[in-house]
Formats: C-alpha cells, sequence, structure tokens
C-alpha cells in the first residue's frame, strides 16, 4: 500500500528524510511529537520538499520522460541499451514496471512530506509570537500546499482516465487523498472529482498565503526571473489553469492563465534576439536553465542535482554519441522553415553504432553548460512551468468555449510563434474547421519531450501510430494506438494492490 513514510529529524545533521515503514526507529533520530518545533525546523522540512522534487523520477526524469516516450514523439534506435524499452513497445507495461513504480512513490513521497510538516506546523504557529516569524510560517504553508497539489496533479494525470465533466469524473477512479501524516485514513482510491476538488482546494490556500505585495515590481530586480525555483503566487495560478484545462473548465483555464500572462511577471523569449553570440535568449533557457518565461522549475547545482534529462537522447562519452532515442520523422518536418525552435531542439550528428546513423538529436536537453564545464554530462533544470504553456492553455479554452473565440486564440498562438520565428508577420487566422488542429500542433512543437503527449492524446481522445524510420527497431517502429487504449492510463503498481489490508483498486491496464 501507499506508505506513510516515518519522516525524522536526524540529530546530526536537521535534515529531512524519509525511509520506508521503518519497525522501529533509529537511534539517532527525533520521534514524530519532537520534531519541528521552531520556526527554523519549519523552514528545513520546506527545503526537504523541495529536494524531493529532485528525483530521476520525477521532472528530471521518468515524470518527464516515459509519458512523450510512450507515444508517437521518439524511435528506439538499433544497438541501443534497452532502456525504457517495455515503455516504448507499450504493450509490455505492466503493473510491476520498476519506472512506473518509481514515478508513484516519488510522488507520494512528496505528499507524505506535506502532510507530515502541515500536521505538526500548528503546534509552532501557538508558540511563535514574532510577526515576522508568523509570515514566514504563512508562506511555507503556501508553498507545501502548492507542492501537495503539485504532486496529486501528476498523479491524476498518469494513472486516471481524462476528465470528461463533473458526472461522469464521480464516477470515475482517483487517486489515494491522504491529507495527514498521522490517522487512520483509508487507502483507498477517491473519485476523479474528489481528486481534482482536492487539488484546488490546496490551491487556493497556496494562492492566498503566497500572494505577492502588489506593489512589488519585477522589472526593478528581475527577483521572479531568477528566483524560478521557488513556488509564489503565479506558479499556482500556472497550475490552477493546467488544472482548469484538463478538467476542461474552459472560463478557469482562461482566468487563471490570463493572470500569468497579464501579470507582465514573466515574457517570451526571443528566438531572434541574443543574450550573447549566437545564442538567442530563447535557446538560453535551455543551455543555461535561465529565461523570463521560466514560471517554475526544479532548481540544481553542480553539487545538488536530480537525473539526466538528455542521457537517453546522447551518451555521450566524450568521444561518441549513442542514443537510445532520437526524434521522430515527422515531429521535425512539423516546425515551419521559419521557426528557430527545429535549430534549438536539433542538431544533427553521426551516431557511434555500427550502421553510423546520422540524425537530427535531441539537443535540447544536451545539459547546462555550468554542469558540463564542471564534467557533468546531460544534466538541466526541469522547467515545470512555462510562460509559453499558458499561451497554449488559454487559445485551447478560447476555441473550446461553447461560444469559442477564435480571434483571441488566434493572438495567442500568434505571441508564441512570433518569439520562435524569425519572421512571423500577420495573424494566425483560426476558425471551427482547423482551430484544434493548429493548437494540437503549437502544443508538439513547443511541449516536445516535457511529459505533455500522453495526457494530451488521451484527452482529445486520439490514437497514434508509428511507422519504421532508419535504423529503428522493430519492436515497437510499427505500433498502432487506437484511441482511448487502456495504457493510455499507467496501471497502479501490483505491490499497492497486493499489500495486506488494501482497499487500492486498480485500473484497466493492471488486467
Amino acid at each position: 500500500m501507499i506508505k506513510k513514510f516515518k519522516l525524522y529529524f536526524l540529530l546530526a545533521t536537521v535534515v529531512f528524510s524519509a525511509t520506508s515503514c521503518l519497525d522501529k526507529m533509529p537511534e539517532d533520530s527525533i520521534p514524530f511529537d519532537e520534531s519541528i518545533q521552531t520556526v527554523s525546523d519549519v523552514n528545513q522540512a520546506v527545503i526537504g520538499i523541495y529536494a524531493a522534487f529532485k528525483s530521476s523520477a520525477l521532472y528530471s526524469g521518468n515524470l518527464t520522460l516515459l509519458p512523450d516516450l510512450q507515444t508517437d514523439f521518439v524511435y528506439g534506435i538499433k544497438e541501443n541499451t534497452n532502456i525504457y524499452g517495455d515503455i516504448w513497445r507499450w504493450k509490455d507495461i505492466l503493473s510491476t514496471n520498476k519506472s512506473i513504480e518509481a514515478v508513484y512513490a516519488a510522488l507520494y513521497n512528496v505528499i507524505n512530506r506535506c502532510n507530515f510538516l502541515l500536521d505538526r506546523v500548528d503546534g509552532v504557529r501557538k508558540i511563535t509570537t514574532d510577526d515576522n516569524d508568523l509570515d514566514k510560517i504563512e508562506q511555507y504553508c503556501g508553498e507545501t500546499y502548492f507542492a501537495r497539489a503539485l504532486a496529486y496533479s501528476e498523479l491524476v494525470k498518469l494513472f486516471c482516465k481524462a476528465y470528461e465533466d463533473d458526472d461522469d469524473a464521480a464516477d470515475q477512479l482517483g487517486v489515494v487523498l491522504t491529507e495527514h501524516y498521522q490517522g487512520d485514513e483509508v487507502m483507498k482510491r477517491a473519485s476523479l472529482k474528489d481528486s481534482y476538488e482536492f487539488i484546488l482546494k490546496d490551491l487556493d490556500r497556496a494562492a492566498e498565503l503566497l500572494a505577492l505585495d502588489k506593489d512589488y515590481d519585477p522589472s526593478l530586480d528581475g527577483a521572479l526571473y531568477n528566483n524560478a525555483t521557488y513556488f509564489n503566487e503565479y506558479t499556482v495560478y500556472a497550475l490552477r489553469a493546467r488544472v482548469a484545462l484538463y478538467m476542461r473548465k474552459w472560463d478557469e483555464a482562461i482566468k487563471y492563465s490570463s493572470k500569468v500572462i497579464d501579470s507582465n511577471y514573466y515574457l517570451l523569449s526571443s528566438c531572434t534576439n541574443n543574450i550573447s553570440s549566437d545564442v538567442s535568449y530563447y535557446k538560453y533557457m535551455w543551455t543555461n536553465d535561465l529565461s523570463t518565461e521560466i514560471i517554475f522549475k526544479v532548481g540544481f547545482t553542480v553539487n545538488s542535482y536530480g537525473g539526466r534529462l538528455g542521457e537517453i537522447f546522447f551518451n555521450y562519452d566524450y568521444t561518441s554519441f549513442r542514443p537510445d532515442y532520437v526524434p521522430a520523422t515527422w515531429v521535425i518536418n512539423s516546425y515551419n522553415n521559419n521557426d528557430l525552435r527545429v535549430s534549438t531542439f536539433f542538431q544533427s550528428y553521426t551516431t557511434g553504432y555500427s550502421h553510423h546513423l546520422s540524425w537530427p538529436l535531441l539537443i535540447k536537453y544536451f545539459g547546462n553548460e555550468t554542469f558540463y564545464n564542471a564534467k557533468i554530462l546531460h544534466v538541466s533544470m526541469p522547467k515545470v512551468l512555462r510562460l509559453s504553456e499558458q499561451y497554449l492553455i488559454r487559445a485551447e479554452a478560447y476555441v473550446q468555449k461553447e461560444q469559442p473565440d477564435y480571434g483571441r486564440a488566434g493572438k495567442d498562438i500568434t505571441a508564441i510563434r512570433t518569439a520562435r520565428y524569425t519572421t512571423y508577420g500577420g495573424a494566425t487566422a483560426l476558425s471551427a474547421a482547423n482551430a484544434m488542429e493548429v493548437i494540437e500542433a503549437e502544443r508538439v512543437k513547443e511541449l516536445y519531450m516535457e511529459g505533455f503527449r500522453l495526457h494530451d492524446l488521451k484527452r482529445w481522445h486520439k490514437g497514434f501510430e508509428r511507422k519504421p524510420q532508419d535504423q529503428s527497431l522493430d519492436s515497437g517502429d510499427r505500433l498502432k494506438v487506437e484511441a482511448d487504449d487502456p495504457l493510455f492510463v499507467w496501471p497502479i503498481p501490483q505491490h499497492e494492490l497486493d499489500a495486506p489490508g488494501s482497499q487500492v483498486e486498480p485500473n484497466e491496464s493492471n488486467k
């Protein structure tokens, strides 16, 4: 079952840590009732929550890569290491899959850390008299509510069916909801509707607690741009917009994406204006992880980082490139000739395999230059929330409304293309006949390999087909998946179903 990890503050290091279902407490630890007693302890617990997002099972690895590997975005290449091969082959995805288990466990680790802190923080608040410290506590709680909402939003995206409407969602399986670290909450899946309502409740709390000073001018010091590694009011709105889109609440999606877009706190990074010789502001976002359009990224340093997003696309050893996966031809061909995302995302190399395949490889994740210079390859800070996604959310919501607004949706697509193209004159003409086709294609081009494709196809009720390309593995390059295939929803890990006393229900993909 989902483990309510016993969490302790180790006396030697005062570091928030987690271990799974210990039978007894380690001799050098502080038990639950004696932990988190000061504002500093609360701060350390929040640092631990942020650190949990560094897991290679999450945004710097599985959570970002697997949903796109599973679809039609990449091809396994002959002589590769077969890493994630079962995911890519689609039909081999089992409830015992270790990569999926790791995502599930890592997300609940974040949730358990949040619950642990929220169960203890009232005791600290009661003995705190300094107003500044009380404000800090509110800030920390806001960050914690957001972290929990973010983790649950990923769980419902991967392990649940798409949200169609409130009535349907009330009859669909959601996720196991836990609000407390200590307690007797039943380990049983809530409805999909209740799961989303839990997320919205946490986001409402976070928005209230993380509200920024309305007199704050980000242009004075660029603080938000440089501190995108922390949650704030606008990370809440950005996730709220995404969740509203997934719930098909079009007006809500427009409302919250507009809060982000119209705030002027963030700006789309230009592909034509350069930050240095031959490096555009947009490319700099991928080579150095700094940008005016990043709303939240998982912060890494050369001494503390997570997974290697680019490894499977290069496996560079300072001598040759031996990628496990290469981009699909249809994706590369979908970009306009003026679209500078192509040169930002892809660069042709000859691989070191015996077949010497020459192919455009995904340099988007080749790695942060600072890390590369420190001999750390293929590590990039995952960009969990970006401004361009907010434009795409709003555009889709505009055209899906009962009374579509194709003009405003077109302006949002134009805004993205203007920032990404060498030149983009005029406006994007959308109509009932082409609007969703254009928006769906733009999501592919802008959000390629950022972990959205599986859920996008699921919520659009679309299948896909892979056709062979040069040196691709025939074990998965002739795949046709119909809309609403059960494996669009990941299986619940088998150990959750088999645990003594488990009431966790399986998905159709478990069967």
